[in-house]
């Protein structure tokens, strides 16, 4: 069983909904049996290299909130990622364009490395206050998890996946995806939004059934 999220590097819900996935996954019956596959998702597609100021008030301009309620709101974020056991900095988060890094994920997928790339980049992102627009930490990045430091500053340095990315983008909005993360079972059933694992367990076991009986036995 093929299943597509469409995630953001800068997401916060989407470093969590990683989490709650594979917490559900582990305790799917068939795990063995499911190909999971990271989708291009850009929250902000026209971001700048590096946004600076506070990231508080950023927000709070964004979301019609005072700066108050945004730190509050970051505050509420990071206690629940801390019950997935992550640790989230917003405090030294450097917010940028994900543009390249889900270039990094493309290239990552054809050494089979995307899961690791996608780990270390949320990571990166959301607990040590990397730039991920920056093409040297990217590449620092890409090689601690196992690729070669010479294809990944080539392809930064050209367009190489940038149609890949901009494909995951097109194939989202022709899904109605209008919000991250989404999971897609075989293109035949979705949720959004960072859902509990057993709401995620239940998505698997429901995209199983609705499996051909071809494939069931394949």
């Amino acid at each position: 069983m093929d299943v597509e999220i469409w995630s953001d590097i800068a997401c916060p819900w989407c470093y969590i909904g990683k989490r709650r996935f594979e917490a559900a996954l582990a305790e799917f019956e068939h795990r063995e049996d499911v190909r999971v596959t990271w989708r291009s998702f850009e929250l902000d597609p026209d971001a700048p290299h590096e946004r600076l100021g506070d990231r508080a008030e950023m927000l709070a301009r964004k979301y019609g909130m005072t700066v108050e309620q945004a730190r509050e709101a970051e505050q509420r974020l990071t206690g629940v990622a801390a019950e997935e056991g992550l640790e989230f900095r917003f405090d030294i988060a450097h917010s940028g364009n994900t543009f390249d890094g889900h270039r990094v994920v493309h290239l990552a997928e054809t050494h089979d490395l995307q899961d690791a790339m996608k780990e270390r980049l949320l990571r990166a992102y959301f607990s040590e206050g990397e730039l991920i627009s920056d093409h040297d930490t990217l590449v620092r990045l890409a090689v601690e998890v196992g690729l070669a430091e010479q294809e990944v500053r080539e392809m930064l340095d050209g367009d190489r996946y940038s149609e890949e990315v901009r494909g995951d983008e097109r194939t989202a909005g022709e899904l109605g995806i209008s919000a991250v993360p989404t999971f897609v079972l075989d293109r035949k059933l979705g949720a959004s939004g960072a859902q509990p694992p057993e709401a995620l367990l239940d998505l698997l076991r429901q995209g199983w059934a609705k499996r051909s009986p071809a494939s069931a036995l394949a």
